[in-house]
Formats: C-alpha cells, structure tokens, sequence
C-alpha cells in the first residue's frame, strides 16, 4: 500500500544513527533516556540548563555513540529552544526523534503565585515544547518520517492541591500532543504521548514547600521504557508506570465522580486555614485606599 512520496510504511524502528533530542538530560527521566538511546547507538543531543551535568552526561553516551553532543541553555527562551533543533540539524543533517522531557516543578499554594512565576512554568513546560516540535517538523517532513515524544504527568489530569501552575502546564500539553497526533495523520510523523506517575527523580528536591504526597515513587527507567515502546511500537498515549491501581482509579474518579476525587485530595492534603487567613490580610493591606 502506497502513502505518498516519502512517507513510509510502519515497520520496526532501527535507532542506530538517529538522530534524537532529548530536553531536559541533566537528571532523571532525561538522563536515563538519553542514555538507553545511546546504548542502541543512536547519535544523542542532550540539551538542559546545566553545562557541567551535561558534559557527565554526553561523556557516557560517547562509550557508545561517540557522535553525540550537548547544547546547554534556557528551554523557555523560544530562540535557545528553536536553536536546539536548527543547531542539531546544521551539525548532523537529520532530526529522527525528539523527546520533549524538560519540565520544572511549581508546587506552591495559588495565593503565593506571581504572574511572573505562572508565565515561566507555562514557558518552560508547555511552550518549550510546542517551539521545539514546530521547529523540527519540516525536517521531519522532508525525511518521511520522525518521532516526537512529549512527556507529560498525571497530574495534567488528576491534579493534585498546590500543584495549579504544573498541572496546567501539563494539560496544556496534553492537548497539544493529542491535536498534534491527528495534524499528523498520514505524515509519517508519529506524535505520542508519556504521562507519568511519581517517578523518583530529583524534581521532589525542588518544590517551593513540601509534598503532602509519601507514596510509592517509580524509577525513571519505567519512563524510558515507554518512551522506547511509543517509539517502536507507535502507541499514542502510555501511562509510566502502567499497572499502578492508585493511578487508574484516579483517573477513573476525574471522569466518573469528580466530586469525590475532590474531597480525597482535599483530605490528603488540606489548606491550613492560617495560610488563608495570611493570604487574606495581604489581600486586605494591598487594597486600594488600605492605610494598614
């Protein structure tokens, strides 16, 4: 069966010389990504803020890919993260795979939120990644064929108290990916979607106050494993980890009884009520016309 020039008929995915980017390389679900990718000997771009963790990082995956190279800048700045596409094609002439996996946490009551803190989260999380995938879809285009991966959370669907900012983001995301996926119909481009749990990464070391959450956490190989199995098995969308029962029943609480997933969150982890108050007499004193 024919479908078009270029595009090519789904088949079993040889990774050896493509060319993948993965965001957000410098730790966890990133690294550990980038670094199977290598293992299968494909030519990784590792791009993230930190220069140090990224020469570690591209130092292992040249035992094995020895092409492979970084770009260390700000992913919510639309020109680095459109450049870490055009440099990664000026240098190896192909962009195969691009994983979407940098994101930064937000995890702060919705009074303490600043305009400027709301806009970063977005950029970061949401906007990086539509940057990155405009970027790299006419070269994906032009070759037939190419992966683009986004790796979201289940919070964009079960959204956790505190967490506003960082669900939103993630939601975004998801419908981006979803819209992305039927734009792509009959381009040869696949666009798939990794939504996981608590993945136990260094994310948890940065919240602005502490989690109220002390489940289980999953290590970031059970990300990549579903990453990979997007890849080569096309599949859309894949929960990391898969057979988690708090997960699915969730989930099935945000669609089924919405109200009664709201009480249980609520009950996890309530709002002290002197946080209310605080944010009450800030409120109050910033009035106009407030002599206090």
């Amino acid at each position: 069966m024919t479908r078009g020039p270029g595009i090519r008929e789904h088949r079993a995915v040889e990774l050896r010389d493509r060319v993948v980017v993965v965001t957000g390389a410098s730790s966890g679900i990133g690294w550990d990504a980038a670094l199977a990718f290598a293992r299968r000997g494909a030519v990784v771009v590792g791009v993230a803020r930190r220069q140090a963790e990224l020469e570690r990082l591209v130092a292992a995956c040249r035992e094995t890919s020895p092409r492979s190279s970084l770009l260390a800048g700000d992913l919510g700045d639309r020109s680095f993260a459109e450049r870490a596409v055009h440099d990664t094609l000026a240098r190896h002439g192909r962009l195969d795979v691009l994983v979407n996996n940098a994101a930064m946490p937000k995890h702060k009551h919705i009074y303490d939120v600043s305009p400027e803190e709301a806009e970063r989260v977005l950029r970061v999380n949401f906007l990086a990644c539509v940057w990155t995938s405009l970027a790299a879809l006419p070269a994906m285009l032009r070759a037939g064929e190419g992966w683009i991966v986004n790796v979201s959370s289940v919070a964009g669907t079960v959204v956790p108290p505190r967490e506003t900012l960082y669900a939103a983001s993630k939601a975004a995301l998801d419908a981006f990916t979803w819209g992305l996926a039927a734009d792509l119909e009959g381009s040869g481009i696949h666009a798939a979607l990794v939504v996981p749990g608590a993945i136990d990464t260094e994310i948890w070391q940065k919240l602005d106050i502490p989690p109220a959450y002390r489940g289980a956490k999953a290590p970031p190989e059970v990300v990549t494993a579903a990453i990979f199995e997007a890849i080569e098995k096309r599949r859309f969308q894949i929960t990391a980890p898969r057979r988690r029962p708090e997960l699915f029943v969730a989930r099935l609480l945000r669609f089924a009884w919405p109200g009664l997933l709201r009480r249980g969150l609520r009950r996890m982890d309530p709002v002290p009520p002197e946080v209310v108050e605080a944010a009450r007499r800030r409120a109050v004193a910033a009035a106009p016309g407030s002599s206090r």
